[in-house]
């Protein structure tokens, strides 16, 4: 017997095993197991039980182990009876789901389409999952030869608004190809919008992209995006808690939010409205202890609304792949530092810069109001003035002195210098 990290016991896998051939990928960094053991199985089969997030069969998981509920829920009322909290109604859907759950058939479509099972405590098993308590997935079901544990350990969610706007899918192409360049996974839901740019962007980059579905993972949706999702099986990996051939519904496309947020070190949300399910990933980020980031759009645009109001709140601005990875990244990972051009004017010391102050380009000005207005004596003022004179800051005008209005080099103008 091995203890498992959820506290169940896994017996040893020996003679009544039946080996299913799943849990391994076709090749690749992934085949990690050789035959799926009984807790594999069981657990396999309460996919099609148990909901995403269902925390009441989290927490039965917890207390007695996969292979002990499915005893129970397939075996006479009785034995289903002594399950806690929980309706009769509702016990009676349990029952029934599993009666008819297949796990072997399961097992065999999903290594038929080139993917895996990973179980909590294997090898491959995300543990930062582990942080949703009795919400963690039952298990997730892969397709896609990468080692998952080992991408998600440096991954950064991008989500958003599945009808954004030009400058929505230009920021979150932008966003997936610079982490994907700096050797981050790009996460999102490969939906319309925001998700498939991300996407997009990453691969493009020729870098790693992971894409989390509320549906099987041998099953393109949204219809429009079959294609996306098979170079993401391809180049990247695809996950999904549901089992083969399931169909999404809109309550699993909320609680999938849940695993990308509990995936990756950092949600970034590109445009959302308050009420966009994108906005749960950052809430569920947050609760998580992830870093939250937002990208700003117009004041005036619904779709960063949400984002704005993230913001607002605990979120931080991002605007480039480099300050993401100087939030979520190792020590010393730092964002260029930001400043506009350099003018002439700005070498200036800090005397000759209060002596052009001092001027106006409409009328000239005596030495002695420069000096006075400059706070130094006439002598000094006047040596100023003659070295920006041979500079072409300022200009002679009879006894006195004004700046150059004429534009010169760099943009800069010697009316202000701005």
């Amino acid at each position: 017997m091995s203890a498992r990290r959820d506290g169940a016991k896994e017996p040893s896998t020996g003679a009544g095993v039946p080996p299913t051939g799943a849990g391994v990928p076709p090749t690749g960094a992934g085949a990690l197991r050789t035959e799926a053991g009984p807790e594999c199985r069981a657990r396999a089969a309460l996919t099609r039980v148990l909901e995403p997030g269902d925390e009441r069969g989290g927490r039965w998981l917890r207390e007695i182990g996969a292979v002990e509920l499915m005893r129970r829920l397939t075996g006479p009322d009785g034995r289903a009876r002594t399950l806690p909290g929980v309706t009769a109604p509702r016990l009676a859907g349990y029952r029934l789901r599993a009666a008819t759950a297949d796990p072997d058939r399961d097992l065999a479509a999903v290594a038929a389409a080139g993917g895996r099972f990973v179980c909590p405590g294997d090898r491959e098993w995300p543990s930062q999952l582990d942080d949703l308590a009795d919400a963690r997935p039952v298990g997730l079901w892969v397709r896609g030869t990468p080692d998952l544990r080992l991408w998600a350990l440096r991954s950064v969610a991008v989500v958003g608004a599945r009808a954004c706007t030009p400058y929505g899918a230009h920021m979150a192409a932008t966003l997936g190809a610079g982490l994907a360049e700096r050797g981050w996974v790009v996460v999102s839901g490969a939906a319309f919008g925001v998700d498939g740019a991300a996407h997009r962007g990453a691969l493009g980059a020729g870098g790693a992209t992971l894409a989390v579905l509320a549906c099987g993972v041998d099953v393109a949706y949204p219809r429009g995006h079959a294609e996306l999702i098979g170079r993401i099986a391809e180049q990247g990996l695809v996950v999904g808690e549901l089992p083969p051939a399931e169909h999404p519904t809109r309550s699993r496309f909320i609680l999938r939010n849940r695993v990308i947020a509990a995936l990756t070190r950092g949600t970034v949300v590109v445009e959302a409205q308050y009420r966009s399910g994108s906005l749960v990933t950052a809430r569920n980020a947050q609760r998580l202890g992830r870093f939250t980031m937002g990208v700003p759009g117009p004041a005036t645009s619904g779709l960063s609304a949400g984002v704005h109001e993230l913001l607002r709140g605990e979120g931080v601005l991002v605007t480039d792949a480099s300050e993401v990875a100087e939030l979520v990244g190792e020590i010393g990972d730092l964002a260029p530092v930001r400043r506009g051009p350099v003018l002439p004017r700005d070498l200036l010391d800090a005397v000759s810069a209060r002596v052009l102050d001092a001027l106006s380009w409409k009328r000239s000005v005596d030495g002695r109001d420069v000096a006075r207005a400059a706070g130094t004596s006439t002598d000094e003022a006047l040596g100023r003035l003659y070295e920006l004179h041979s500079l072409g800051f300022v200009e002679r005008q009879g006894d006195g002195w004004r700046l150059t209005p004429a534009p010169t080099r760099n943009g800069d103008t010697r009316r202000g210098g701005t």
